[in-house]
């Protein structure tokens, strides 16, 4: 396969194998589940699991912007939309685990913890903001809202982010050493970005500069 520019069709292979490869988890936490080897609380451990998974897909769909640029295969951000619904897949898993299995749909004892566990509440609204992202992760609703206006919505993917490390830093409280380390990837891929765009907003003064410098010269003249 050239990878530089791969056929539609070795692209709509590699979107299959892209796909199969993250819901093997998946299987993995069902195959547990029905086994009964998922430890002493299993839905605890389910918890835990579709949230990291969810985290874990975040951060490999923020990936993806850094890749292409530093190897220059541009043909990998035909995948970003699907990772990012993976990751509202996952999250949805995390979210029907949480209201199904560990509170068995108590609207109230629902509602409760949303609004007296702060970690809950980061968490639900990470999942809220997800919502219109999912939404709008095709190709109509690209086409009606406008590439820019579009761009501008799913860029709210970083404070989602943001929001999903704080809600697994508050669920654990003392072991932090796996939030920390999703903090330290997260704020490395954000931290690029932020460069990236310092080095354009250099680039954009410094070609504009001779202009502007020939209209003051005007102005003074």
């Amino acid at each position: 396969m050239n990878l530089h520019a791969p056929t539609p069709f070795q692209l709509a292979a590699l979107k299959v194998l892209v796909l199969a490869l993250c819901l093997v988890p998946a299987a993995l936490l069902a195959h547990g589940w029905f086994a009964g080897t998922l430890g002493a609380n299993p839905i605890e451990t389910l918890q835990r699991g579709t949230g990291e998974w969810t985290l874990n897909m975040l951060l490999v769909t923020l990936a993806v912007t850094p890749l292409r640029r530093l190897t220059g295969l541009h043909w990998l951000q035909r995948l970003r939309r699907m990772l990012g619904l993976v990751a509202f897949a996952w999250a949805c898993a995390h979210l029907a685990n949480w209201a199904w299995l560990d509170l068995w749909f108590d609207w109230g004892a629902i509602a409760a913890d949303i609004l007296k566990r702060p970690y809950v509440t980061v968490g639900f609204a990470a999942f809220v903001l997800l919502l219109p992202l999912a939404a709008t992760s095709n190709a109509f609703a690209i086409r009606r809202l406008g590439g820019r206006r579009w761009q501008a919505l799913h860029r709210s993917v970083y404070a989602i982010a943001i929001l999903g490390v704080v809600h697994y830093w508050w669920l654990v409280k003392a072991d932090v050493l796996k939030p920390l380390i999703y903090a330290l990837v997260l704020a490395a891929l954000l931290g690029v970005r932020a460069w990236w765009r310092e080095l354009e907003r250099r680039r954009q003064i410094a070609a504009g500069a001779p202009q502007f410098k020939g209209k003051v010269i005007r102005i003074l003249r």
